[in-house]
């Protein structure tokens, strides 16, 4: 079909540089001359390349070339580099068309506001749609005490410098964690204590005498889809802490950053088990929508309103208005979830495609995290293996992973930790790379082996 030439003609100019991100591809009546064809047609082969994700629309102005696209077709197609190191959202799968249309309306809707300042907590339309969101995920709480952050990462950054009622001062947090928490935790100087998680869960008895004997001020935890491990805690382990952490006036800062991939209707976040303020509630919108759009929330107690606005107005004033005004329209309208039910059904997909991987390939040395997330895994490898020895050598295959190293607090670091993120990799692609990873552990195994045995042949 003609709409088809069209297509590949744009492919190729795209795929050979001609046309780079951001580029403005011909316009329709160009096309319609340059093919004979109607602009029907030529609306069609665009509507089917929009649909890919490799081009997107500007109304009144033209079709431009996504940003990033020629980079992901360079790694996994001219190179066959297989990317488990980066851990945002599958590009393909992003809702650009859909939240382009939001950002429209939002500067239509709220066009005066968008030269005034706003208030600091948040727009308050919007906290409206965020409390009937959260609902859905089994948080009730009211727009009051919702408080909308420039990315998840704000909101546990300014938690941090905050006093909290119970006058404590040490932060506990799960082993290994999200890489930016540990960050933060750092640039404070907070006095910290670890508890280990992993697929056999917490050691609540470990975690009872830690809040017992140590002034405890908050415990941060990954309720479920756990960074890096991909592991979640069950019903009953997030109302056992919660009931630790009643007892011994510790708060919890809850970091539900995925919580919208969960398909499992029957999962509570600890939250539902104290809605009173014990649990702080976290969540983000950048690893199921748009990484750039840097919004998330946090649902407060009223002891920390004040000195919360005092310290999100220092650190920023408020959060953008004009990407405020679009998550609420998306919300309203229902596209988020019809998205969120989409990438559901992608990432669990993927999820169980590297379970499979993990179960057939890897070596019996070495031992994985049952990671249903479709997002984050690990693999530890045999001592005294090293990940970034690992990492190097697979760099070398075009095969890319992270090490873990920086996940951890120095008490508990662990050197022989990769971890994997599975949510940019093909569908395709994901058994070969761990074939290739397996195939990795087995040959730094061999020449190790191979060192040893020369060694002692020299000896003799």
């Amino acid at each position: 079909m003609l709409y088809e030439e069209i297509v590949d003609q744009m492919m190729k100019l795209i795929e050979e540089g001609t046309l780079k991100p951001g580029n403005r591809l011909p316009s329709i009546r160009a096309l319609t001359q340059e093919f004979a064809c109607s602009k029907n047609t030529v609306m069609k082969a665009y509507g089917e390349l929009e649909k890919r994700h490799i081009i997107y629309s500007v109304p009144q102005s033209g079709y431009y070339v996504v940003e990033g696209y020629r980079r992901r077709e360079t790694l996994e197609g001219v190179h066959g580099t297989i990317d488990f190191l980066s851990a945002g959202p599958d590009r393909h799968a992003m809702p650009y068309r859909d939240f382009q249309h939001c950002i429209n309306q939002a500067i239509e809707r709220y066009k005066e506001e968008m030269f005034t300042y706003s208030d600091i907590q948040g727009l308050g339309s919007l906290r409206v749609q965020l409390a009937k969101h959260l609902q859905e995920l089994q948080v009730f709480t009211v727009p009051d005490k919702i408080y909308v952050v420039s990315g998840s990462q704000q909101a546990l950054h300014l938690l941090l410098s905050l006093p909290f009622p119970n006058g404590k001062r040490h932060i506990c947090l799960e082993q290994p964690t999200h890489a930016g928490f540990i960050e933060s935790i750092r640039q404070h100087g907070s006095e910290t204590y670890g508890i280990e998680v992993g697929n056999e869960g917490i050691d609540l008895t470990r975690l009872e005498q830690l809040f017992k004997r140590n002034d405890i001020k908050l415990f941060y935890t990954v309720s479920r889809f756990h960074n890096p491990t991909g592991y979640s805690h069950t019903n009953e382990t997030k109302r056992k802490i919660v009931e630790l952490a009643q007892r011994y006036d510790v708060y919890i800062i809850e970091d539900d950053y995925m919580g919208d991939l969960d398909s499992n209707a029957k999962a509570d976040p600890m939250f539902a088990y104290d809605p009173s303020g014990r649990v702080i509630y976290v969540k983000s919108f950048s690893k199921v929508m748009l990484p750039g759009l840097r919004l998330g929330l946090a649902v407060l107690p009223d002891a920390l309103r004040e000195d919360y606005l005092r310290a999100k107005f220092a650190a920023d004033v408020h959060t953008p208005m004009l990407t405020q005004g679009a998550l609420e329209i998306y919300l309203q309208s229902g596209m988020f979830s019809a998205h969120i039910e989409r990438m559901r059904k992608l990432y669990s997909k993927k999820a169980a495609l590297l379970q499979q991987a993990f179960q057939k390939w890897l070596p019996a040395v070495t031992t994985y995290s049952g990671s249903l997330s479709g997002f984050y895994s690990t693999i530890e490898l045999p001592v005294p293996m090293k990940a970034k020895q690992l990492q190097e050598y697979l760099k070398h295959q075009h095969v890319l992973v992270d090490h873990a190293e920086r996940m951890y607090l120095p008490d508990f670091v662990k050197d022989n930790v990769i971890r994997l993120s599975i949510s940019q990799v093909d569908e395709d692609l994901i058994e070969r790379g761990v074939q290739m990873i397996a195939k990795g552990i087995t040959e730094l195994l061999s020449r190790r082996t191979e060192v040893k045995f020369v060694s002692g042949d020299k000896k003799r």
